[in-house]
């Protein structure tokens, strides 16, 4: 009986494992659209303006040192968050020096519970400062030196583990592809890792000096770029090169 022999790319496989693994590389995609919408939101604004700048993530992570971090949240995310009038009331008062007499006496308080409390509070179940007590309030009117030590050590440590295991996945699937000369394969699929660390250690550095935020553009970037071209190179291998040409190409063999 003849044998036939089976060749180890992605153009060759079975229509389930294709399912399988444009399943999971079309979720990761959208999850990787869902995380710039989030930066977006959350380090875009920062200079009160829409679209990611590199003054977003000077203050993001150095901070905005001629001011405090209640007052760049008024002005940037949370701008929308409370009338005009409210919000420079609030940021008056710190100006003032944030005493706790003039909060309670002059209205600060009672602009608080209307518009803050609802999400800084223990009950909406947010990981954001708690609002409730006065010492938290006082604590984010002083001077803004951008995202604590603590919390770069918790989100390094997460994405570290987390967006290293996508990318483990994703390179999987990429290496099947028999197209792509080894060596431009090869640098692509370690590319994210090297990027990675770029970008989280960029956070560490812009921390200490702003002008290491140019490099959290060029990490974060080349990350995405090197995600892009994985993701179709394997879906252009998967579904439309069988329809134009059969591969009978071994993508594992380095010959």
């Amino acid at each position: 009986m003849p044998t036939t022999t089976h060749s180890i790319n992605l153009s060759s496989q079975g229509t389930a494992l294709k399912a399988l693994f444009t399943g999971y590389l079309t979720i990761v995609a959208i999850g990787y659209l869902m995380a710039l919408v989030q930066i977006q939101f959350t380090h875009g604004m920062a200079d009160g303006e829409m679209g990611l700048s590199i003054d977003d993530i000077v203050y993001s992570y150095y901070g905005k040192r001629s001011g405090s971090t209640l007052e760049s949240k008024l002005n940037g995310s949370m701008k929308v968050m409370a009338p005009e009038h409210d919000r420079l009331k609030i940021i008056n008062w710190v100006h003032k020096g944030a005493n706790q007499q003039v909060f309670t006496e002059s209205g600060v308080r009672q602009i608080f519970d209307k518009n803050c409390i609802s999400c800084h509070s223990p009950d909406s179940g947010m990981q954001i400062p708690d609002f409730t007590e006065f010492e938290n309030i006082a604590a984010k009117a002083e001077t803004d030196t951008g995202v604590s030590f603590s919390a770069l050590a918790r989100i390094s440590h997460i994405h570290l583990f987390g967006i290293a295991f996508i990318f483990m996945f994703v390179g999987l699937i990429f290496s099947l592809a028999s197209g792509i000369p080894k060596v431009l394969k090869s640098v692509v699929i370690v590319m994210p890792y090297i990027f990675l660390f770029i970008d989280i250690a960029s956070w560490w550095l812009t921390k200490l000096n702003p002008n290491f935020a140019y490099l959290v553009i060029i990490g974060g970037g080349a990350m995405a770029l090197s995600f892009a071209f994985m993701w179709i190179v394997s879906i252009y291998e998967m579904w439309i090169m069988p329809r134009i040409h059969e591969d009978n190409r071994d993508a594992l063999l380095d010959e």
